[in-house]
């Protein structure tokens, strides 16, 4: 795909975020940013990956970007940080649902093939100042009992995520693909679903074809498995003689 530039990003993200989140949280806020320029604002450190602390050194420097988002100063790192702890599913539901709607081809749309998948995110990016403070204060390394899962319904034709959901893992992902299937089919016509082995059960072969032609679950295969079907170049190489390489010489 085309990179996007961050002055473009902002705008679009703005503008999904004007018509999917309201302006204040409430009549008393103090009215110096909106809902709106923090939701584009969050939207572009997942982008870049940016910190909190990255975003407001950023903005700060980039004039272009801060007149894209409309502010008239630079949000504090906090405020971000707050923002995101208020910020509940519903609304990234709405403002995921608004791309896709933008993103429609228009005409008559067929049913297009989508695939689910789910993935465990890193805690690469927890502060190194929090893990230190914990170990100072409990004199333990941090546990690492539970971690983000993310699965997610993408068209395959667009490369758009029709449907998403994000919980704590360790958690069953099979048993979530029929209701995640039926949101992405309410706003974009689901034809064939394709999977891995993790999503196939009899439930999930039964439930989907009242929203989609057909499920195809795809077997992992292992690392051997891999390695057995990749090329490798000194697996293929074949061997050779001097000749190949040596021109002969003249009599």
């Amino acid at each position: 795909m085309p990179e996007v530039g961050l002055v473009r990003f902002g705008q679009v993200a703005l503008d999904v975020a004007q018509a999917t989140v309201p302006r204040y949280r409430t009549a008393f806020s103090k009215h110096q940013f909106t809902q709106p320029q923090l939701l584009a604002i969050l939207c572009l450190m997942r982008y870049e990956d940016w910190t909190y602390r990255e975003a407001e050194v950023r903005l700060a420097e980039h004039s272009e970007l801060r007149r894209a988002l409309r502010l008239r100063s630079v949000p504090d790192y906090t405020t971000l940080y707050r923002f995101l702890r208020r910020l509940d599913e519903a609304a990234i539901t709405r403002s995921l649902n608004e791309v896709v709607r933008r993103m429609k081809l228009p005409g008559t749309q067929r049913r297009t093939p989508v695939a689910i998948d789910a993935t465990g995110l890193a805690q690469g990016a927890v502060s190194t100042f929090f893990v230190r403070r914990m170990y100072h204060h409990t004199q333990q390394p941090l546990p690492w009992r539970h971690w983000l899962k993310w699965l997610v319904v993408v068209d395959l034709k667009q490369q758009l995520i029709l449907a998403q959901s994000a919980r704590q893992a360790p958690w069953n992902d099979c048993a979530h693909l029929p209701e995640l299937v039926s949101q992405a089919h309410a706003h974009t016509p689901v034809g064939c679903v394709l999977a891995d082995a993790e999503f196939d059960s009899e439930r999930n072969h039964t439930l989907c074809p009242s929203a989609a032609s057909c499920l195809e679950c795809h077997p992992r295969q292992t690392w051997e498995e891999n390695l057995a079907h990749s090329r490798h170049p000194r697996r293929d190489a074949k061997p050779f003689s001097s000749s190949e390489i040596l021109p002969s010489r003249p009599d």
